[in-house]
């Protein structure tokens, strides 16, 4: 049987990445290439993210974009609340439908609309849960959204085999300049 990985990180804004053009995000879509690449070459077959504006969305993007190499890959998109998103703008709104249709699997894990943080406690809990694992694009050293799914991620590690990987901004940086040269090179 394949392993679910729960995959998520930084938002857009967190990262200073600003629309579909910023180099940035070139660089953070080679890093989440190669660390899916890995998850599926041990045998992943569902990645399992979130909808936020970032590297869950981005996430879903590249997994995407592996399925023409890994046509077993099978993409959940789960949000925490019904109407998650609903206050956004009308192109990122636009962008979550989207992905929403083109992956595998969407839903909530709350069918109510937003009603208190407890919702998002308990979506981090159920993504913990209901995973064999997690990549993150999150430094603990630099504090952000996601250090609740990260708290998540790590207090299921401490309660079963739960590996727990992270790419911090260290990574970033070497990731930067390997994207660079290759880059250069092509």
């Amino acid at each position: 049987m394949g392993k679910r990985i729960w995959v998520s990180g930084y938002r857009a804004w967190e990262l200073n990445v600003y629309g579909d053009q910023d180099p940035k995000l070139a660089v953070i879509k080679y890093v989440l290439k190669a660390q899916l690449r890995q998850e599926l070459d041990a045998d992943m077959d569902w990645l399992i993210t979130g909808g936020e504006l970032g590297v869950e969305q981005w996430a879903a993007s590249v997994g995407l974009s592996l399925k023409a190499d890994y046509p077993e890959l099978q993409i959940a998109m789960m949000t925490p609340y019904a109407d998650f998103g609903h206050q956004w703008q009308e192109n990122n709104q636009a962008t979550l439908a989207t992905l929403q249709q083109q992956v595998d699997f969407a839903r909530s894990t709350s069918t109510r609309p937003y009603e208190s943080g407890r919702q998002l406690g308990a979506y981090n809990r159920f993504m913990a849960q209901h995973t064999d694992g997690a990549v993150f694009v999150y430094d603990p050293e630099f504090v952000g959204k996601p250090q609740y799914a990260w708290a998540a991620a790590n207090a299921e590690a401490n309660r079963r085999e739960y590996p727990v990987r992270n790419v911090s901004m260290l990574d970033l940086e070497d990731a930067a300049r390997d994207y660079a040269e290759q880059q250069r090179d092509e």
